[in-house]
């Protein structure tokens, strides 16, 4: 396993970005796009039949798309956290989205860091870590992500814009005021600028991010009497186990998604906050393309997790099935990845990382819990025997091969999925006897050891957990 330098100390790395030697002219730059709660649903993942998404398609086009992606942690903070410093919450013990990542893993060295401590300016705009638990060190300059406008009254008071606490509306704005909108000016504005260094450029959107609220004309995009809605038996969470089902808790928001009638305005609402997003990432790459740097930048696109829309009678993340966990992720590194193609190995976010050093030539130590992806770049049907695995809460696991999906939980319950035969996970295989080295095949994957919980932020009302050793 691919690891990053032991951690040291943030003013180290501080000092190595301004003592670094002259780097080579043609070190390639990298545009790192964030796009917060996106699922499988985009157009060239196929995960929904009425989404509209033609520029992140178009950009998948231009390099690799990975069918089979996934987060580390289907929360914002911790999956962030993860991706972001190459550890995983088994070992930070940063597992929620209340625990603040930075106190927990005070010498981590951040991806961009590591490249401002090669030479890079790493800069950036929106949100790339959790809202709450910025990391100024990472940054030579970065504009923090604001607000948005707010719908009018008779929206706010329409029963058809909210059910529980999954909100949307339709705002009558033009896209210009919009948070998302002024995070991707920043960074047009820094692509047409000449800079002498080699760049870590990061975008973070905030949509599809809840609240739903985003310009009409992408609500326009999507009349609710042709919404196509999610495929849900009704007896879906019958083989699921106790675990299973206080994940899913669909006595909930599903519950309250039925009870107004508004799932098919729900999912009008998600479709059309994609739709703004993917526009903005429109602008994005168009400002590259009439920039210097369109042949020597590599762009990667990455969704922090996956989403339920009543998807096992679950809405949000928060859990550890296909639609919490799977998000896309695009590459594209000039001179190396082939225009349209496709990887379909099981990959997690925790490869990014290494991937982008090694890319760049920048070098790997004992930090990264991921492996470079470079040989799935130049060969999307090379060896891959590694699975992907996400974590939500300590000891809740789920492996995820290029077949099967296993689950098991604090409590010991499990879960088994086929997915040549059954990709909507509605049968449970776990208690099949017949599966049983199937189960202990990819259990040999999970962790030894999970870290004691991060404390949490007093602000979360959670009480502060003291570590402890663990077994």
């Amino acid at each position: 396993m691919n690891r990053l330098p032991t951690f040291f100390p943030i003013a180290a790395v501080l000092l190595a970005a301004f003592l670094s030697p002259t780097i080579a002219a043609d070190q390639p730059n990298v545009l790192f796009i964030a796009v917060d709660d996106l699922n499988d649903w985009i157009g060239c993942l196929g995960g929904h039949p009425d989404c509209k998404s033609p520029n992140i398609d178009a950009l998948a086009r231009r390099g690799m798309l990975f069918t089979h992606s996934y987060c580390a942690v289907p929360a914002c903070n911790p999956s962030r956290a993860a991706l972001m410093t190459g550890i995983r919450p088994w070992t930070s013990g940063v597992y929620q989205n209340s625990q603040p990542w930075r106190p927990a893993m005070p010498k981590a060295v951040t991806l961009p860091q590591h490249f401002m401590a090669n030479g890079y300016q790493a800069v950036g705009s929106g949100k790339i870590y959790h809202g709450r638990y910025p990391d100024p060190p990472s940054w030579h300059n970065y504009l923090s992500k604001g607000a948005d406008p707010k719908p009018s009254q008779a929206v706010l008071a329409d029963p058809r814009s909210r059910a529980g606490g999954v909100i949307w509306g339709v705002l009558d704005v033009d896209d210009s005021k919009m948070d998302d909108h002024k995070m991707v000016d920043y960074a047009v504005e820094y692509l047409k600028q000449k800079h002498e260094k080699p760049f870590f450029l990061a975008c973070g959107l905030f949509r599809p991010h809840m609240p739903w609220q985003v310009p009409r004309k992408y609500y326009d995009m999507y009349p609710p009497e042709k919404i196509t809605l999610p495929d849900v038996p009704a007896n879906d969470l019958d083989d699921v186990p106790t675990a299973g089902v206080k994940m899913a808790r669909p006595k909930g928001d599903h519950a309250t998604m039925l009870r107004t009638g508004n799932w098919r305005h729900a999912v009008q609402a998600y479709l059309a906050s994609i739709s703004f997003a993917d526009a903005e990432v429109g602008r994005l790459m168009k400002a590259l393309d009439a920039s210097p740097y369109s042949g020597n930048t590599i762009v990667v696109l990455w969704g922090d997790h996956g989403w339920h829309l009543g998807e096992k009678s679950h809405w949000r993340k928060f859990a550890l099935w296909e639609e919490a966990t799977r998000a896309p992720l695009i590459m594209v590194a000039p001179g190396i990845t082939k225009p349209g193609s496709v990887c379909r190995r099981t990959v997690d976010f925790m490869h990014i990382y290494p991937t982008l050093a090694e890319l760049c030539g920048l070098p790997i130590g004992d930090q990264l819990e991921g492996r470079s992806m470079l040989p799935l770049l130049k060969n999307p049907a090379a060896e891959w025997k590694l699975p992907a695995i996400t974590t939500h809460g300590r000891n809740n696991h789920a492996v995820r091969s290029e077949r099967w999906r296993y689950i098991r939980y604090a409590n010991g319950d499990e879960e088994l999925y086929d997915h040549d035969a059954d990709p909507m996970e509605w049968k449970n295989l776990a208690s099949k006897s017949q599966l049983a080295k199937v189960k202990r095949e990819l259990a040999a994957w999970l962790p030894k050891k999970n870290a004691a919980n991060a404390p949490f932020d007093k602000r979360s009302g959670r009480r502060r957990t003291k570590k402890k050793k663990t077994p």
